[in-house]
């Protein structure tokens, strides 16, 4: 089936030169990084995480959220989405991916990954973060790959495959846990010693993962004969829309505790966050950007009417990935470490070079992105034909 990657229309390769270009781009950043050290980026003894680490957590939901279309058609045989699936998948690979890579560019020495492997160590949450992330990785290249070379064929899929089928469903629900208890597993960092981190971290993955499924699924009927189908497009809007208002509502949650107890340590975050601390105000725009782009979703997707309406749809379903890639990257990342537990405010601001080594990290999952879909779409359209 690779051989389907390799023809295409001038649309097709000039979107993968232009990946293609920034990940040139971003690698000679990296090697100036990797020569230089992390200094380069805006982190710094204070603030550890920072770009880096945010888009890791971010795409570590888009990544799980591929079992809201895997669970309902496997395990309910919910045929309606029999024709996206492959796309929920595929986007699993290219996120995963994603994640992986962000996570080698925050090493700052690639060759320190391998400690993991070399010195394993189960009662690290990073340990196990690694054997998710690389196992569901793993799963949904078998299972998405066997399940379309099955449909080319016109064959039932292998006897074999079904297994890591319902065993990909509670792994995906694994590697957002498991990263949520990263986070909440750090005693000094109060911003984050949450019991809901958890579960805040799947709300937000099953708005924002279907949510950016369901633009590409536009985009991928505009591009091709190819039609995911509307039915699909709207329950998936629907499970976006009570995903939004769970995660809204474990804000809201969180902002109680905090400023109801009227601990310090927990409320000073939260007002770094909205309104800013001692004159840092660096995150206020972006946070109030995030309230403005989560309201405004959640009324379009409420709405029946504007919910059914594709194009208010794919503009809500922007405002859904956006608002929540501010939330949950840079709002939830940098704001663990300020202020920091001895109250020192120091501000994070990505340099140039982080910003494009991020770039070119994204770019390579996009083509990946893209070149799977080219075969999934070719073969759905050779399949239809």
């Amino acid at each position: 089936m690779l051989e389907k990657a390799l023809t295409g229309s001038k649309k097709y390769w000039a979107l993968l030169s232009l990946l293609g270009g920034i990940i040139v781009v971003g690698f000679f950043c990296y090697l100036k990084q990797l020569s230089f050290g992390l200094g380069i980026t805006g982190m710094s003894r204070d603030v550890s995480w920072g770009l880096y680490i945010a888009q890791f957590t971010f795409l570590v939901g888009v990544a799980a959220s591929a079992v809201m279309v895997v669970l309902p058609y496997y395990l309910h045989h919910y045929k309606l989405f029999g024709r996206i699936t492959i796309l929920g998948e595929f986007l699993a690979v290219a996120s995963v991916t994603m994640c992986l890579s962000f996570i080698i560019a925050d090493l700052g020495r690639p060759d320190r990954a391998f400690n993991v492997l070399l010195y394993p160590t189960p009662s690290s949450i990073l340990f196990w973060d690694m054997v998710v992330l690389n196992g569901y990785l793993v799963l949904n290249i078998v299972i998405g790959w066997t399940v379309l070379a099955a449909e080319r064929a016109d064959v039932p899929p292998p006897k074999w495959v079904k297994p890591l089928i319902y065993l990909s469903i509670p792994w995906a629900v694994s590697i957002h846990t498991v990263t949520a208890f990263i986070y909440a597993g750090l005693p000094g960092r109060g911003f984050w010693l949450t019991a809901i981190m958890a579960p805040r971290f799947l709300a937000s993955a099953f708005a924002s993962g279907p949510a950016l499924l369901i633009l590409l699924g536009f985009i991928v009927r505009k591009f091709s004969k190819f039609d995911p189908g509307k039915e699909a497009f709207q329950t998936l809007a629907k499970i976006v829309t009570y995903a939004m208002l769970i995660s809204i509502f474990f804000v809201l949650m969180e902002l109680f505790t905090a400023f109801y107890s009227q601990i310090p340590e927990h409320m000073s975050h939260f007002q770094y966050l909205f309104f800013g601390l001692h004159g840092h105000t660096k995150l206020v725009p972006w946070m109030w950007s995030f309230v403005i782009l989560a309201v405004g979703a959640t009324f379009l997707l409420i709405n029946p009417n504007t919910r059914k309406n594709e194009k208010t749809l794919a503009l809500a379903c922007v405002a859904v990935f956006v608002s929540l890639w501010i939330e949950k990257g840079l709002g939830l990342v940098v704001t663990g470490f300020i202020p920091s537990p001895l109250e020192e405010i120091t501000e994070y601001t990505p340099t140039a070079p982080e910003v494009l080594i991020t770039l070119g990290i994204w770019a390579i999952g996009f083509s990946i992105l893209t070149v799977l879909y080219k075969i999934a779409v070719s073969i759905k359209e050779e399949v239809g034909s």
